[in-house]
């Protein structure tokens, strides 16, 4: 399957592959649904031409495929959440020539089946990558593109095929920027062991300052809630407010009228949208140092990165010190749509430029010479390529990578060897 010959103003044929969990947009909760949207609008708002592949319920103005009516998460009908994807797949790979690129956002579902097509096409991992699992799987398709959300997110991983880090991106337009806030901090997101809510309500309670909670429970995560966080809820009593999950203009109210956004994490994460969904507001952010947090934030300007507890209650006091003004701004510097689609499209043209000039083969040897590595025939290479020596993160220019491809096969040969749902660990 040859790419076409592209100028560099040419117009892309592009598939954005999301997960079915949630529409596109979601309604509430989802951040990887949510950042396919905003990239899938922006793409289609520059001129190109954009399928996506996602619930019936999603809105886009882009060409729109589904598998499955309506988004599997709030579906009390659906039992098996694998089987639509697989027939997304199916609805992808049916006819790829048709697409010059592309763009998954479900993990590694695919793999199998862009490994025996001779198609251009790269994986955003949205989710945490220290799975005991995975790397084997990642191994076995080392030539496959993928790209990262955050420099952090590569740590577990770091031999793999990165083609480039995009940070996520927000319309410019999407959230109302106040210069003035209310007097409450802000949670928001999921309540998980690893989002840190037990953290949060301690901080109010030792600053007195009032603490909304906006937050979904997904079925996983009701145990810990009914035993965890619900005594502690009601020990706070008055002073930590459960609101529920929200979304839209609550959302845009909830953020921006907060006098701080607490994101106390315990876990490697990726990205955190609602980092820069509160900056794009004007509030400021109060962050404990795991994953990408030290990326997003910019220490003393757009919030503070904390190491514990008492940090945190320390840089409640301070907030009043930062510009709400500066947050905004920083936030239209580094966190557009705008910025991440183009990022996407060096990365996309790259991938074209390498399908057109080099074959699998001859790109796998280069790599692998480039880094002083053993070749002995190209077979070999392409069971286990060395990765692109540096990243490319928003700003820096492209790395060379490999461009995969081999013998294509029908889909229905694909069988059981796709067995795994990676719901639980995509990004939020």
């Amino acid at each position: 399957m040859m790419a076409r010959n592209l100028a560099k103003d040419t117009p892309l044929r592009i598939a954005q592959v999301a997960p079915l969990y949630e529409s596109v947009p979601p309604k509430f909760y989802g951040g990887t649904e949510r950042v396919v949207s905003y990239l899938t609008e922006e793409l289609v708002r520059q001129g190109h031409d954009v399928t996506l592949f996602a619930s019936g319920d999603s809105v886009t103005r882009a060409k729109l495929v589904s598998p499955c009516s309506r988004a599997l998460r709030l579906d009390p009908d659906c039992v098996d959440q694998l089987a639509p994807h697989l027939l997304m797949l199916e609805q992808v790979f049916r006819n790829p020539g048709r697409f010059d690129i592309l763009h998954f956002h479900c993990d590694y579902l695919h793999f199998p089946l862009s490994r025996r097509y001779r198609c251009p096409n790269v994986t955003t991992l949205h989710g945490r990558l220290d799975i005991p699992e995975l790397p084997a799987l990642y191994q076995e398709y080392a030539g496959m593109p993928l790209v990262s959300i955050s420099d952090a997110q590569r740590a577990p991983l770091p031999w793999c095929n990165w083609r480039g880090t995009v940070y996520h991106g927000l319309p410019e337009d999407l959230h109302t920027f106040r210069e003035q806030s209310g007097d409450y901090l802000a949670f928001l997101g999921r309540i998980s062991p690893e989002k840190g809510l037990d953290q949060a309500i301690e901080i109010a309670k030792r600053t007195g300052r009032k603490l909304k909670i906006a937050a979904k429970i997904a079925q996983p995560d009701r145990a810990y809630f009914q035993c965890e966080i619900k005594p502690l809820l009601q020990e706070a009593g008055s002073l930590v407010e459960y609101i529920g999950e929200i979304g839209g203009k609550d959302k845009d109210e909830f953020l921006g009228k907060a006098y701080a956004l607490l994101f106390p994490i315990n876990w490697p994460e990726p990205f955190g949208l609602v980092m820069i969904e509160a900056l794009a507001c004007g509030t400021p952010v109060i962050a404990y140092r795991r994953g990408s947090v030290p990326e997003v934030l910019q220490e003393g300007v757009t919030g503070f990165v904390v190491e514990k507890l008492e940090d945190a209650v320390q840089a409640v006091d301070r907030i009043a010190t930062l510009s709400r003004a500066r947050c905004r701004q920083v936030f239209e510097q580094r966190f557009s749509a705008t910025r991440m689609a183009n990022d996407y499209l060096k990365v996309y043209r790259r991938l074209l430029e390498e399908a057109r000039h080099s074959s699998p083969e001859r790109k796998v040897r280069e790599h692998r010479e480039e880094d002083g590595l053993p070749c002995p025939n190209p077979l070999a290479a392409l069971a286990g390529s060395s990765p692109a020596k540096s990243p490319l993160s928003p700003g820096n220019g492209e790395v060379p990578g490999l461009a995969n491809g081999m013998t294509a096969i029908s889909p229905s040969k694909l069988g059981k060897s796709i067995e795994a749902d990676l719901h639980d660990h995509r990004a939020t």
